[in-house]
């Protein structure tokens, strides 16, 4: 089969795609045939050494943790999988070699989740890192809930910082299908129709606005929950809008590895600061946001697509270090790997 590999951390030419045995599934593991590939920033910072550093653990990796295909092969003690199954991928390469940019991966079972039907291979890939993070980080406020669904949010009001990126867009449809006013932060007309299109209520834009302004005259008594992708640029922003006993859900360190916090402000409203990470929430966490995601899918919540306000960037299995880069540089939608045909 086709493997795009790495043997040493760097840029993205230490990606080289090789011919490699077909691999068999361990006890509690299945084969999926890839049909395509997703990328996101862990999957190049991890290439490049944030996760490993000098070292790698195996000899070499496949990198991308997300993806969607079909099961291939079925290892001993396997339930609730079938040979032919659509499925979606998450974490294929947390802590293992096997990630999705190769025609066949091999992986545990709880990590492929079946598609339903009517549901692209293309969605399923660009589900994973996103939907579980945007999840995550709408479940954590102190007075709930715990769980997506229609209703969970009703009468809260969600701030997404960034609403055109993947995790952002993901967490405009899911905190909209949970019943939440949905607000986001953007820096162009351009990017304010991608959120719109995602389903955002209202969108802001922090270079021509006052943001804090316009955010209390949407919410006068202020935003529950933060997605929040820059809290080095927006902790002064966060603080002026957040409400009381609200929570800052933080999943990246965009603009730097530092913020400096009011404390004043964010005491006066016993602002929550959650950080996540989602190699290391633990499996209840992924098995709820694997299930919310799957029955989001099943209401037809998360559409990707320039309709949908996530465009594709796509790429081929030969090109993915090509695919890293657009990624690395910023693309304004969702990178994916054409693996294989459907």
């Amino acid at each position: 089969m086709r493997s795009v590999v790495y043997t040493k951390p760097g840029g993205s030419s230490v990606l080289t795609l090789e011919e490699r045995p077909l691999p068999e599934p361990g006890r509690g593991e299945v084969r999926v045939r890839v049909v395509v590939s997703g990328v996101n920033p862990t999957d190049w910072k991890a290439r490049a050494g944030g996760t490993y550093g000098d070292g790698l653990p195996f000899p070499e990796i496949t990198p991308n943790q997300d993806g969607a295909g079909v099961v291939d092969a079925l290892g001993e003690g396997v339930d609730g999988l079938a040979v032919g199954d659509r499925v979606w991928l998450y974490m294929s390469a947390s802590g293992r070699p096997t990630g999705t940019a190769q025609e066949y991966t091999v992986v545990p079972a709880e990590r492929a989740v079946p598609l339903p039907e009517g549901t692209s291979f293309d969605v399923g890939a660009s589900l994973g890192v996103p939907a579980m993070t945007a999840h995550r980080a709408l479940t954590t406020h102190e007075s709930g809930p715990d769980r997506l669904a229609p209703g969970a949010l009703e009468g809260r009001t969600v701030l997404v910082a960034g609403g055109a990126g993947a995790v952002g867009h993901a967490a405009i449809q899911l905190a909209r299908w949970a019943g939440a006013t949905v607000i986001t932060t953007i820096s162009s007309d351009e990017k304010a129709a991608l959120a719109t299109a995602a389903g955002a209520h209202h969108t802001v834009n922090y270079r021509t606005e006052d943001a804090a302004s316009r955010i209390r005259e949407i919410a006068p008594d202020g935003v529950d929950i933060v997605v929040e992708v820059s809290i080095p640029q927006n902790a002064g922003l966060v603080a002026d809008v957040l409400a009381n006993h609200g929570v800052v859900s933080i999943y990246a360190n965009n603009g730097g590895d530092e913020a400096t916090l009011p404390i004043r402000p964010n005491m006066s409203v016993n602002a929550r600061y959650q950080f996540l990470l989602l190699y290391t929430i633990g499996d209840d966490a992924l098995a709820a946001a694997a299930e919310d995601v799957t029955a989001a899918l099943r209401d037809g919540v998360l559409p990707v697509g320039e309709d949908a306000g996530l465009p594709l960037v796509r790429f081929s299995l030969e090109d993915t270090a090509a695919a890293h880069d657009a990624v690395e540089g910023d693309a304004v939608g969702k990178v994916l790997v054409d693996v294989s045909a459907g």
